[in-house]
């Protein structure tokens, strides 16, 4: 699904852009546009493409074939790398330079008379809350500070389009919320914003659209409400039961198209908040946790924990996510396997599809994950 932007005048404007290393089609032929003053998404899996077109589109590296304009200009230009503002993953400031003194370096580069760059620092390490620590060197900020003093370096020479790379990446919750805050903040000013990030839900909280890259092709390019809506025909059931349970009997329920059981959920939970944080997003999830199947109650007594391939033993679980394309089914079924089974049901939730769960069906990633 890709749809067509909206709005008066191109901020990015890619056909066919296409980067090889020699058999290795890194990025293979994509296209898309984004608008001005547009905060604009590029996920995608690791290896599928991103931080590659990023470096094209900002003239780090060249490209193999097809074509790039930012702001109009060709993409690598001098013309389009003066009008962009790039902040980096990994800080590339000075470390030995105090905050003032990497904003007047990096003004001069820029040909920003002093004046207007000594207007533009004050203002910007005020906004960004460094100004009381504007004459330490960089080397003494922490990784939030660094992360903000990065955003000022960025737009310092006041740009009209701003490239964030992972920009609250091992940040805590409290920096990665002010960063969030402070990009809506110079949003207003209408400038444009493209951002990659493994924080699905940073994404869905910041971006208008955004595109999804996976193995080199564009796969998808919409709102983050439309394509949570795209993974709407699966819903995701979390229940709890008074007792352990087998994973192989829930999957025996009619209409449930996948279980994870409680260590998995756990993994996959520990994840979010990892990324909630600015951590690098989901890893691979832990394995499922299983015990015997459940005929009856009465009789049966504890499952036994299963050997892992370690040779550890996993306890059985009572706390199951299920994946289902027919809620309804799915529902009246585990009544009727509650009371088959005499058990009791502490809880029964039913959650909506996620720009996450859009991520996952759209890349793959739960299948190469196994």
């Amino acid at each position: 699904m890709v749809n067509g932007s909206t709005g008066n005048g191109l901020a990015i404007d890619v056909r066919g852009l296409t980067k090889k290393y020699g058999q290795l089609v890194a990025v293979d032929g994509i296209s898309f546009e984004v608008n001005k003053g547009e905060f604009f998404g590029f996920l995608g899996p690791n290896g599928a493409g991103k931080t590659t077109t990023i470096r094209m589109l900002t003239g780090i590296i060249s490209k193999s074939g097809g074509e790039a304009r930012v702001m109009g200009y060709p993409a690598g230009s001098i013309d389009s790398k003066q009008i962009s503002g790039v902040v980096p993953e990994q800080s590339n400031v000075y470390m030995d330079l105090t905050a003032w003194r990497n904003l007047m370096l990096t003004a001069e580069l820029y040909r920003i008379p002093s004046s207007e760059a000594k207007m533009r620092a004050e203002n910007l390490l005020k906004q960004l809350g460094l100004y009381e620590r504007k004459d330490s060197p960089a080397k003494e900020y922490s990784m939030g500070m660094r992360k903000r003093l990065l955003l000022a370096v960025a737009l310092i020479s006041d740009p009209q389009i701003v490239f964030l790379d992972e920009p609250t990446s091992g940040l805590d919750v409290q920096s990665a919320r002010f960063i969030r805050g402070l990009l809506r903040d110079f949003r207003q000013g209408g400038k444009t914003f493209f951002l990659t990030t493994h924080n699905m839900s940073e994404a869905a909280e910041m971006c208008n659209r955004v595109a999804i890259i996976n193995r080199g092709k564009l796969v998808a390019l919409d709102t983050p409400e439309n394509l949570r809506i795209t993974a709407g025909k699966v819903s995701l059931i979390d229940i709890s039961f008074d007792m352990s349970v087998s994973d192989e009997a829930l999957k025996a329920i009619p209409g449930v198209i996948r279980v994870e059981s409680s260590q998995a959920i756990d993994t996959a939970e520990r994840m979010k908040a990892t990324a909630a944080m600015g951590g690098m997003g989901p890893g691979k999830m832990g394995p499922g946790m299983r015990g015997p199947g459940m005929a009856g109650r009465q009789g049966m007594g504890m499952p036994q924990a299963e050997p892992t391939e370690a040779g550890e033993k996993k306890p059985p679980s009572n706390r199951f996510r299920l994946h289902t394309e027919d809620t309804g089914e799915v529902i009246t079924s585990l009544v009727d396997f509650s009371r088959a089974n005499s058990l009791k049901m502490n809880i029964l939730n039913v959650n909506p599809p996620s720009l996450e769960d859009a991520f996952v069906m759209l890349t793959g990633e739960a299948k190469r994950e196994k």
